[in-house]
C-alpha cells in the first residue's frame, strides 16, 4: 500500500514538475518526424498480463516491424531520438504507466511476450511483482544498446547472455522488495543519468 501511494505521488509530481520540459520534448519529436509523440508497445506485466508501455518516440514509425532490439547506431533512430535514448528521456513517459497502475517506479523491467515465452519456471517468478521503470538490471545495462551493437549476433547475445543475467538481477530485487530498497535504486539511477 505504501509503495502504491509513493508511486502515485511521485509519478504525479514528476509529470507536473517536468510538464514544461516534456511538452518541449513532445514538440521536437513531432516537428522532426511524422507520427505521434508516444511509442506504445505491448509488454508483459504482473501475473503474466499484457499491458501497453509508453515511451517518448525516438524512432521512425513502424520501426518495430524491422526488429525488437535496438542495436548501436540503429538507422531507425531519429536525430532527436538519438539524444532521447542517450539520456533515457523516452522512459519519462512511463510515469503515465506508474500513475495508471500497471507499473511501479521500481521493479523488474517489463519484457515483450516473445522473450517472456523463453523464460523457465524459475525466471517466471519475476512476473509475481509489478514491473518498474528502474531496477538493478536497468542500472547495470544502462548502455545495453552499445553492448548489443558490438555483437556479431545481437539477438543471440541478448537471449543467451544479457536476458539471463538481467533476470538474475531481477530475482535479487524481488527477494527484498522494501520501500528503502526502492529509494536506494531510484537514487542510483538518478546518479547514473546525471553523470
Amino acid at each position: 500500500m505504501l509503495k502504491r501511494i509513493f508511486d502515485i505521488t511521485m509519478s504525479l509530481l514528476g509529470l507536473l514538475i517536468l510538464s514544461p520540459f516534456l511538452l518541449l520534448l513532445a514538440l521536437t519529436i513531432v516537428i522532426e518526424s511524422k507520427g505521434g509523440v508516444f511509442y506504445k508497445q505491448t509488454r508483459v506485466g504482473k501475473n503474466n498480463i499484457d499491458f501497453k508501455l509508453y515511451k517518448f518516440r525516438s524512432m521512425t514509425i513502424g520501426s518495430d516491424k524491422k526488429g525488437l532490439l535496438t542495436v548501436g547506431n540503429d538507422a531507425r533512430i531519429t536525430k532527436v531520438g538519438y539524444y532521447i535514448r542517450k539520456y533515457k528521456l523516452d522512459e519519462f513517459a512511463q510515469l503515465i504507466n506508474v500513475l495508471i497502475g500497471n507499473m511501479s517506479l521500481v521493479g523488474p523491467r517489463p519484457e515483450v511476450r516473445k522473450y517472456v515465452e523463453m523464460y523457465n519456471q524459475e525466471q517466471l517468478k519475476v512476473l509475481n511483482v509489478k514491473p518498474g521503470i528502474t531496477d538493478y538490471a536497468s542500472i547495470e545495462y544502462f548502455d545495453e544498446n552499445q553492448i548489443l551493437g558490438e555483437s556479431k549476433n545481437p539477438e543471440e547475445t541478448y537471449i543467451k547472455d544479457v536476458m539471463p543475467h538481467k533476470l538474475e538481477l531481477n530475482k535479487k530485487y524481488i527477494k527484498n522488495p522494501s520501500f528503502s530498497h526502492d529509494i536506494k535504486l531510484i537514487f542510483k539511477t538518478l546518479k547514473i543519468i546525471i553523470s
